[in-house]
């Protein structure tokens, strides 16, 4: 199995922290973000990343290099462009292969063991499997409801779940996406196939942030 760190994004709410540094390489409790995610990949077991870089890309390059300090083998998906987080699947298609494969945001920050996610896999058709987390304070509506282990979309007066930035997804899943374009988000995707009840989820309590800002990127070092 393989997983694919999403790191391309341009970071704009953390500037001025951006205005030189890709979000990926900001650091959290003296380490940059990419870094822990490496790190959880590798004690998952997997051993082959594929990561997605744009803007400043090649300073996460020079960082990460071939991935062997961390036991594992890199390889680069290099978009011209920031392409979303379906394009982007969907342009390192190749580098993926056919079998399911660990999918992880990079401006995430969390404890979350990969491992259950990996040892369940996709069962009964599944496309995919999401991971989600209580709503932040900053997000008072989440983006799906999760029950008996299916993803779910919200119902009038449901404040559900948060999707994480994790997932166990088929390459299957954005290939035969009839609506791609070069730029696209799983997000179309994923409600799509809501109601053909082939995504699982799970609901995960533990640690977990969004380092989408500055403000939360000092909340999160705080906590620690």
């Amino acid at each position: 199995m393989k997983a694919m760190i999403l790191a391309a994004g341009l970071g704009k709410r953390m500037r001025p922290l951006t205005d030189h540094l890709p979000k990926p390489l900001i650091e959290v409790r003296g380490k940059p973000l990419i870094e822990w995610h490496l790190e959880r990949i590798a004690r998952a077991g997997i051993t082959e990343v594929v990561i997605n870089i744009s803007y400043l890309g090649q300073m996460i390059r020079e960082y990460i290099g071939d991935g062997s300090r961390w036991g594992l083998k890199v390889a680069y998906s290099e978009e011209p462009e920031p392409l979303e987080t379906g394009g982007a699947v969907l342009h390192a298609a190749d580098l993926l292969g056919s079998e399911a494969f660990v999918l992880i945001n990079a401006d995430i920050f969390t404890d979350y063991d990969l491992g259950p996610l990996i040892e369940r896999g996709l069962q009964n058709g599944e496309k995919g499997n999401l991971v989600l987390v209580p709503n932040p304070g900053f997000k008072f509506r989440g983006d799906f409801d999760v029950q008996e282990g299916k993803l779910l979309l919200l119902e009038d007066g449901s404040h559900g779940y948060t999707f994480a930035g994790i997932s166990l997804l088929s390459p299957e899943l954005v290939l035969s996406y009839p609506n791609s374009t070069p730029v696209f988000g799983l997000a179309e995707v994923f409600r799509r196939l809501v109601g053909k009840r082939s995504l699982g989820a799970e609901l995960y309590l533990g640690q977990w942030s969004d380092v989408g800002t500055a403000e939360r990127l000092a909340a999160v070092d705080a906590s620690l």
